[in-house]
């Protein structure tokens, strides 16, 4: 166990998918840690690289420990505190292999719904790309709460990381009305209700500064003014 209380830099809440993957870690681990909040442009800040190396958030500190990306943090806190991963080792080798794929693809899903959690809109049609990211996520939702979901309401039983690196997701489809049947639908009412996701959701509802960088009504507009729905 860590001796010192961690730091957890982070972005906007509203807006900071990313950020929301290490906090929700760090929260998930149960380990007490302070939040230090940096206020995004949309631009690359180099000033940020007082905190990291990259000069993005997240960034999780240790003591003189510096630990950078979500993924990285997650594992780095996965080591010291138990219950992280699923305990079963083929569950564990499923969770982290969807983490991994979350982590490293549905670059259509990122592009095209840019996440802002107090939004709601509708930029449909959907690109192909985009089509198929959407079906690929259901699929993982479907095939893990069938093969490994028993026991609990999240996709390996109990929660876990694996939820940790889909809730940007889950906000994703709220804010853009994707609405997944069957098993993945219940799901994804389960996963916005834990109250970690929760307590995230509240916060970034609270917070009032705008990036213009980030409002999908103006990263949309030409699309939502050819659909009429400006």
């Amino acid at each position: 166990m860590a001796a010192n209380i961690y730091t957890l830099y982070i972005g906007n809440k509203n807006y900071s998918s990313w950020s929301q993957r290490g906090w929700l870690a760090t929260k998930l681990s149960g380990a007490p840690f302070r939040e230090v909040p940096v206020e995004l442009s949309g631009k690359y800040n180099l000033d940020n690289r007082a905190f990291s190396p990259t000069a993005l958030v997240p960034a999780l500190h240790d003591g003189t420990t510096i630990v950078w990306d979500s993924l990285a943090i997650s594992e780095y806190l996965a080591e010291r505190h138990p219950g992280m991963w699923p305990a079963d080792p083929a569950t564990r080798a499923w969770a982290r292999s969807i983490v991994a794929e979350m982590h490293s693809g549905f670059a259509a899903l990122r592009n095209d719904m840019t996440v802002c959690i107090r939004e709601r809109l509708d930029v449909r049609p959907w690109s192909d790309a985009l089509a198929a990211n959407i079906a690929r996520v259901e699929e993982i939702w479907t095939e893990s709460r069938h093969r490994f979901g028993a026991g609990g309401d999240y996709l390996c039983g109990a929660y876990s990381l694996a939820d940790v690196f889909y809730a940007p997701v889950a906000f994703r489809f709220q804010t853009y009305g994707v609405q997944p049947k069957g098993e993945a639908g219940t799901y994804l009412r389960a996963l916005l209700a834990h109250p970690h996701v929760q307590e995230w959701e509240r916060a970034a509802l609270a917070e009032t500064a705008i990036v213009d960088a980030d409002e999908p009504r103006l990263i949309y507009r030409d699309k939502l003014a050819a659909a009429g729905r400006l």
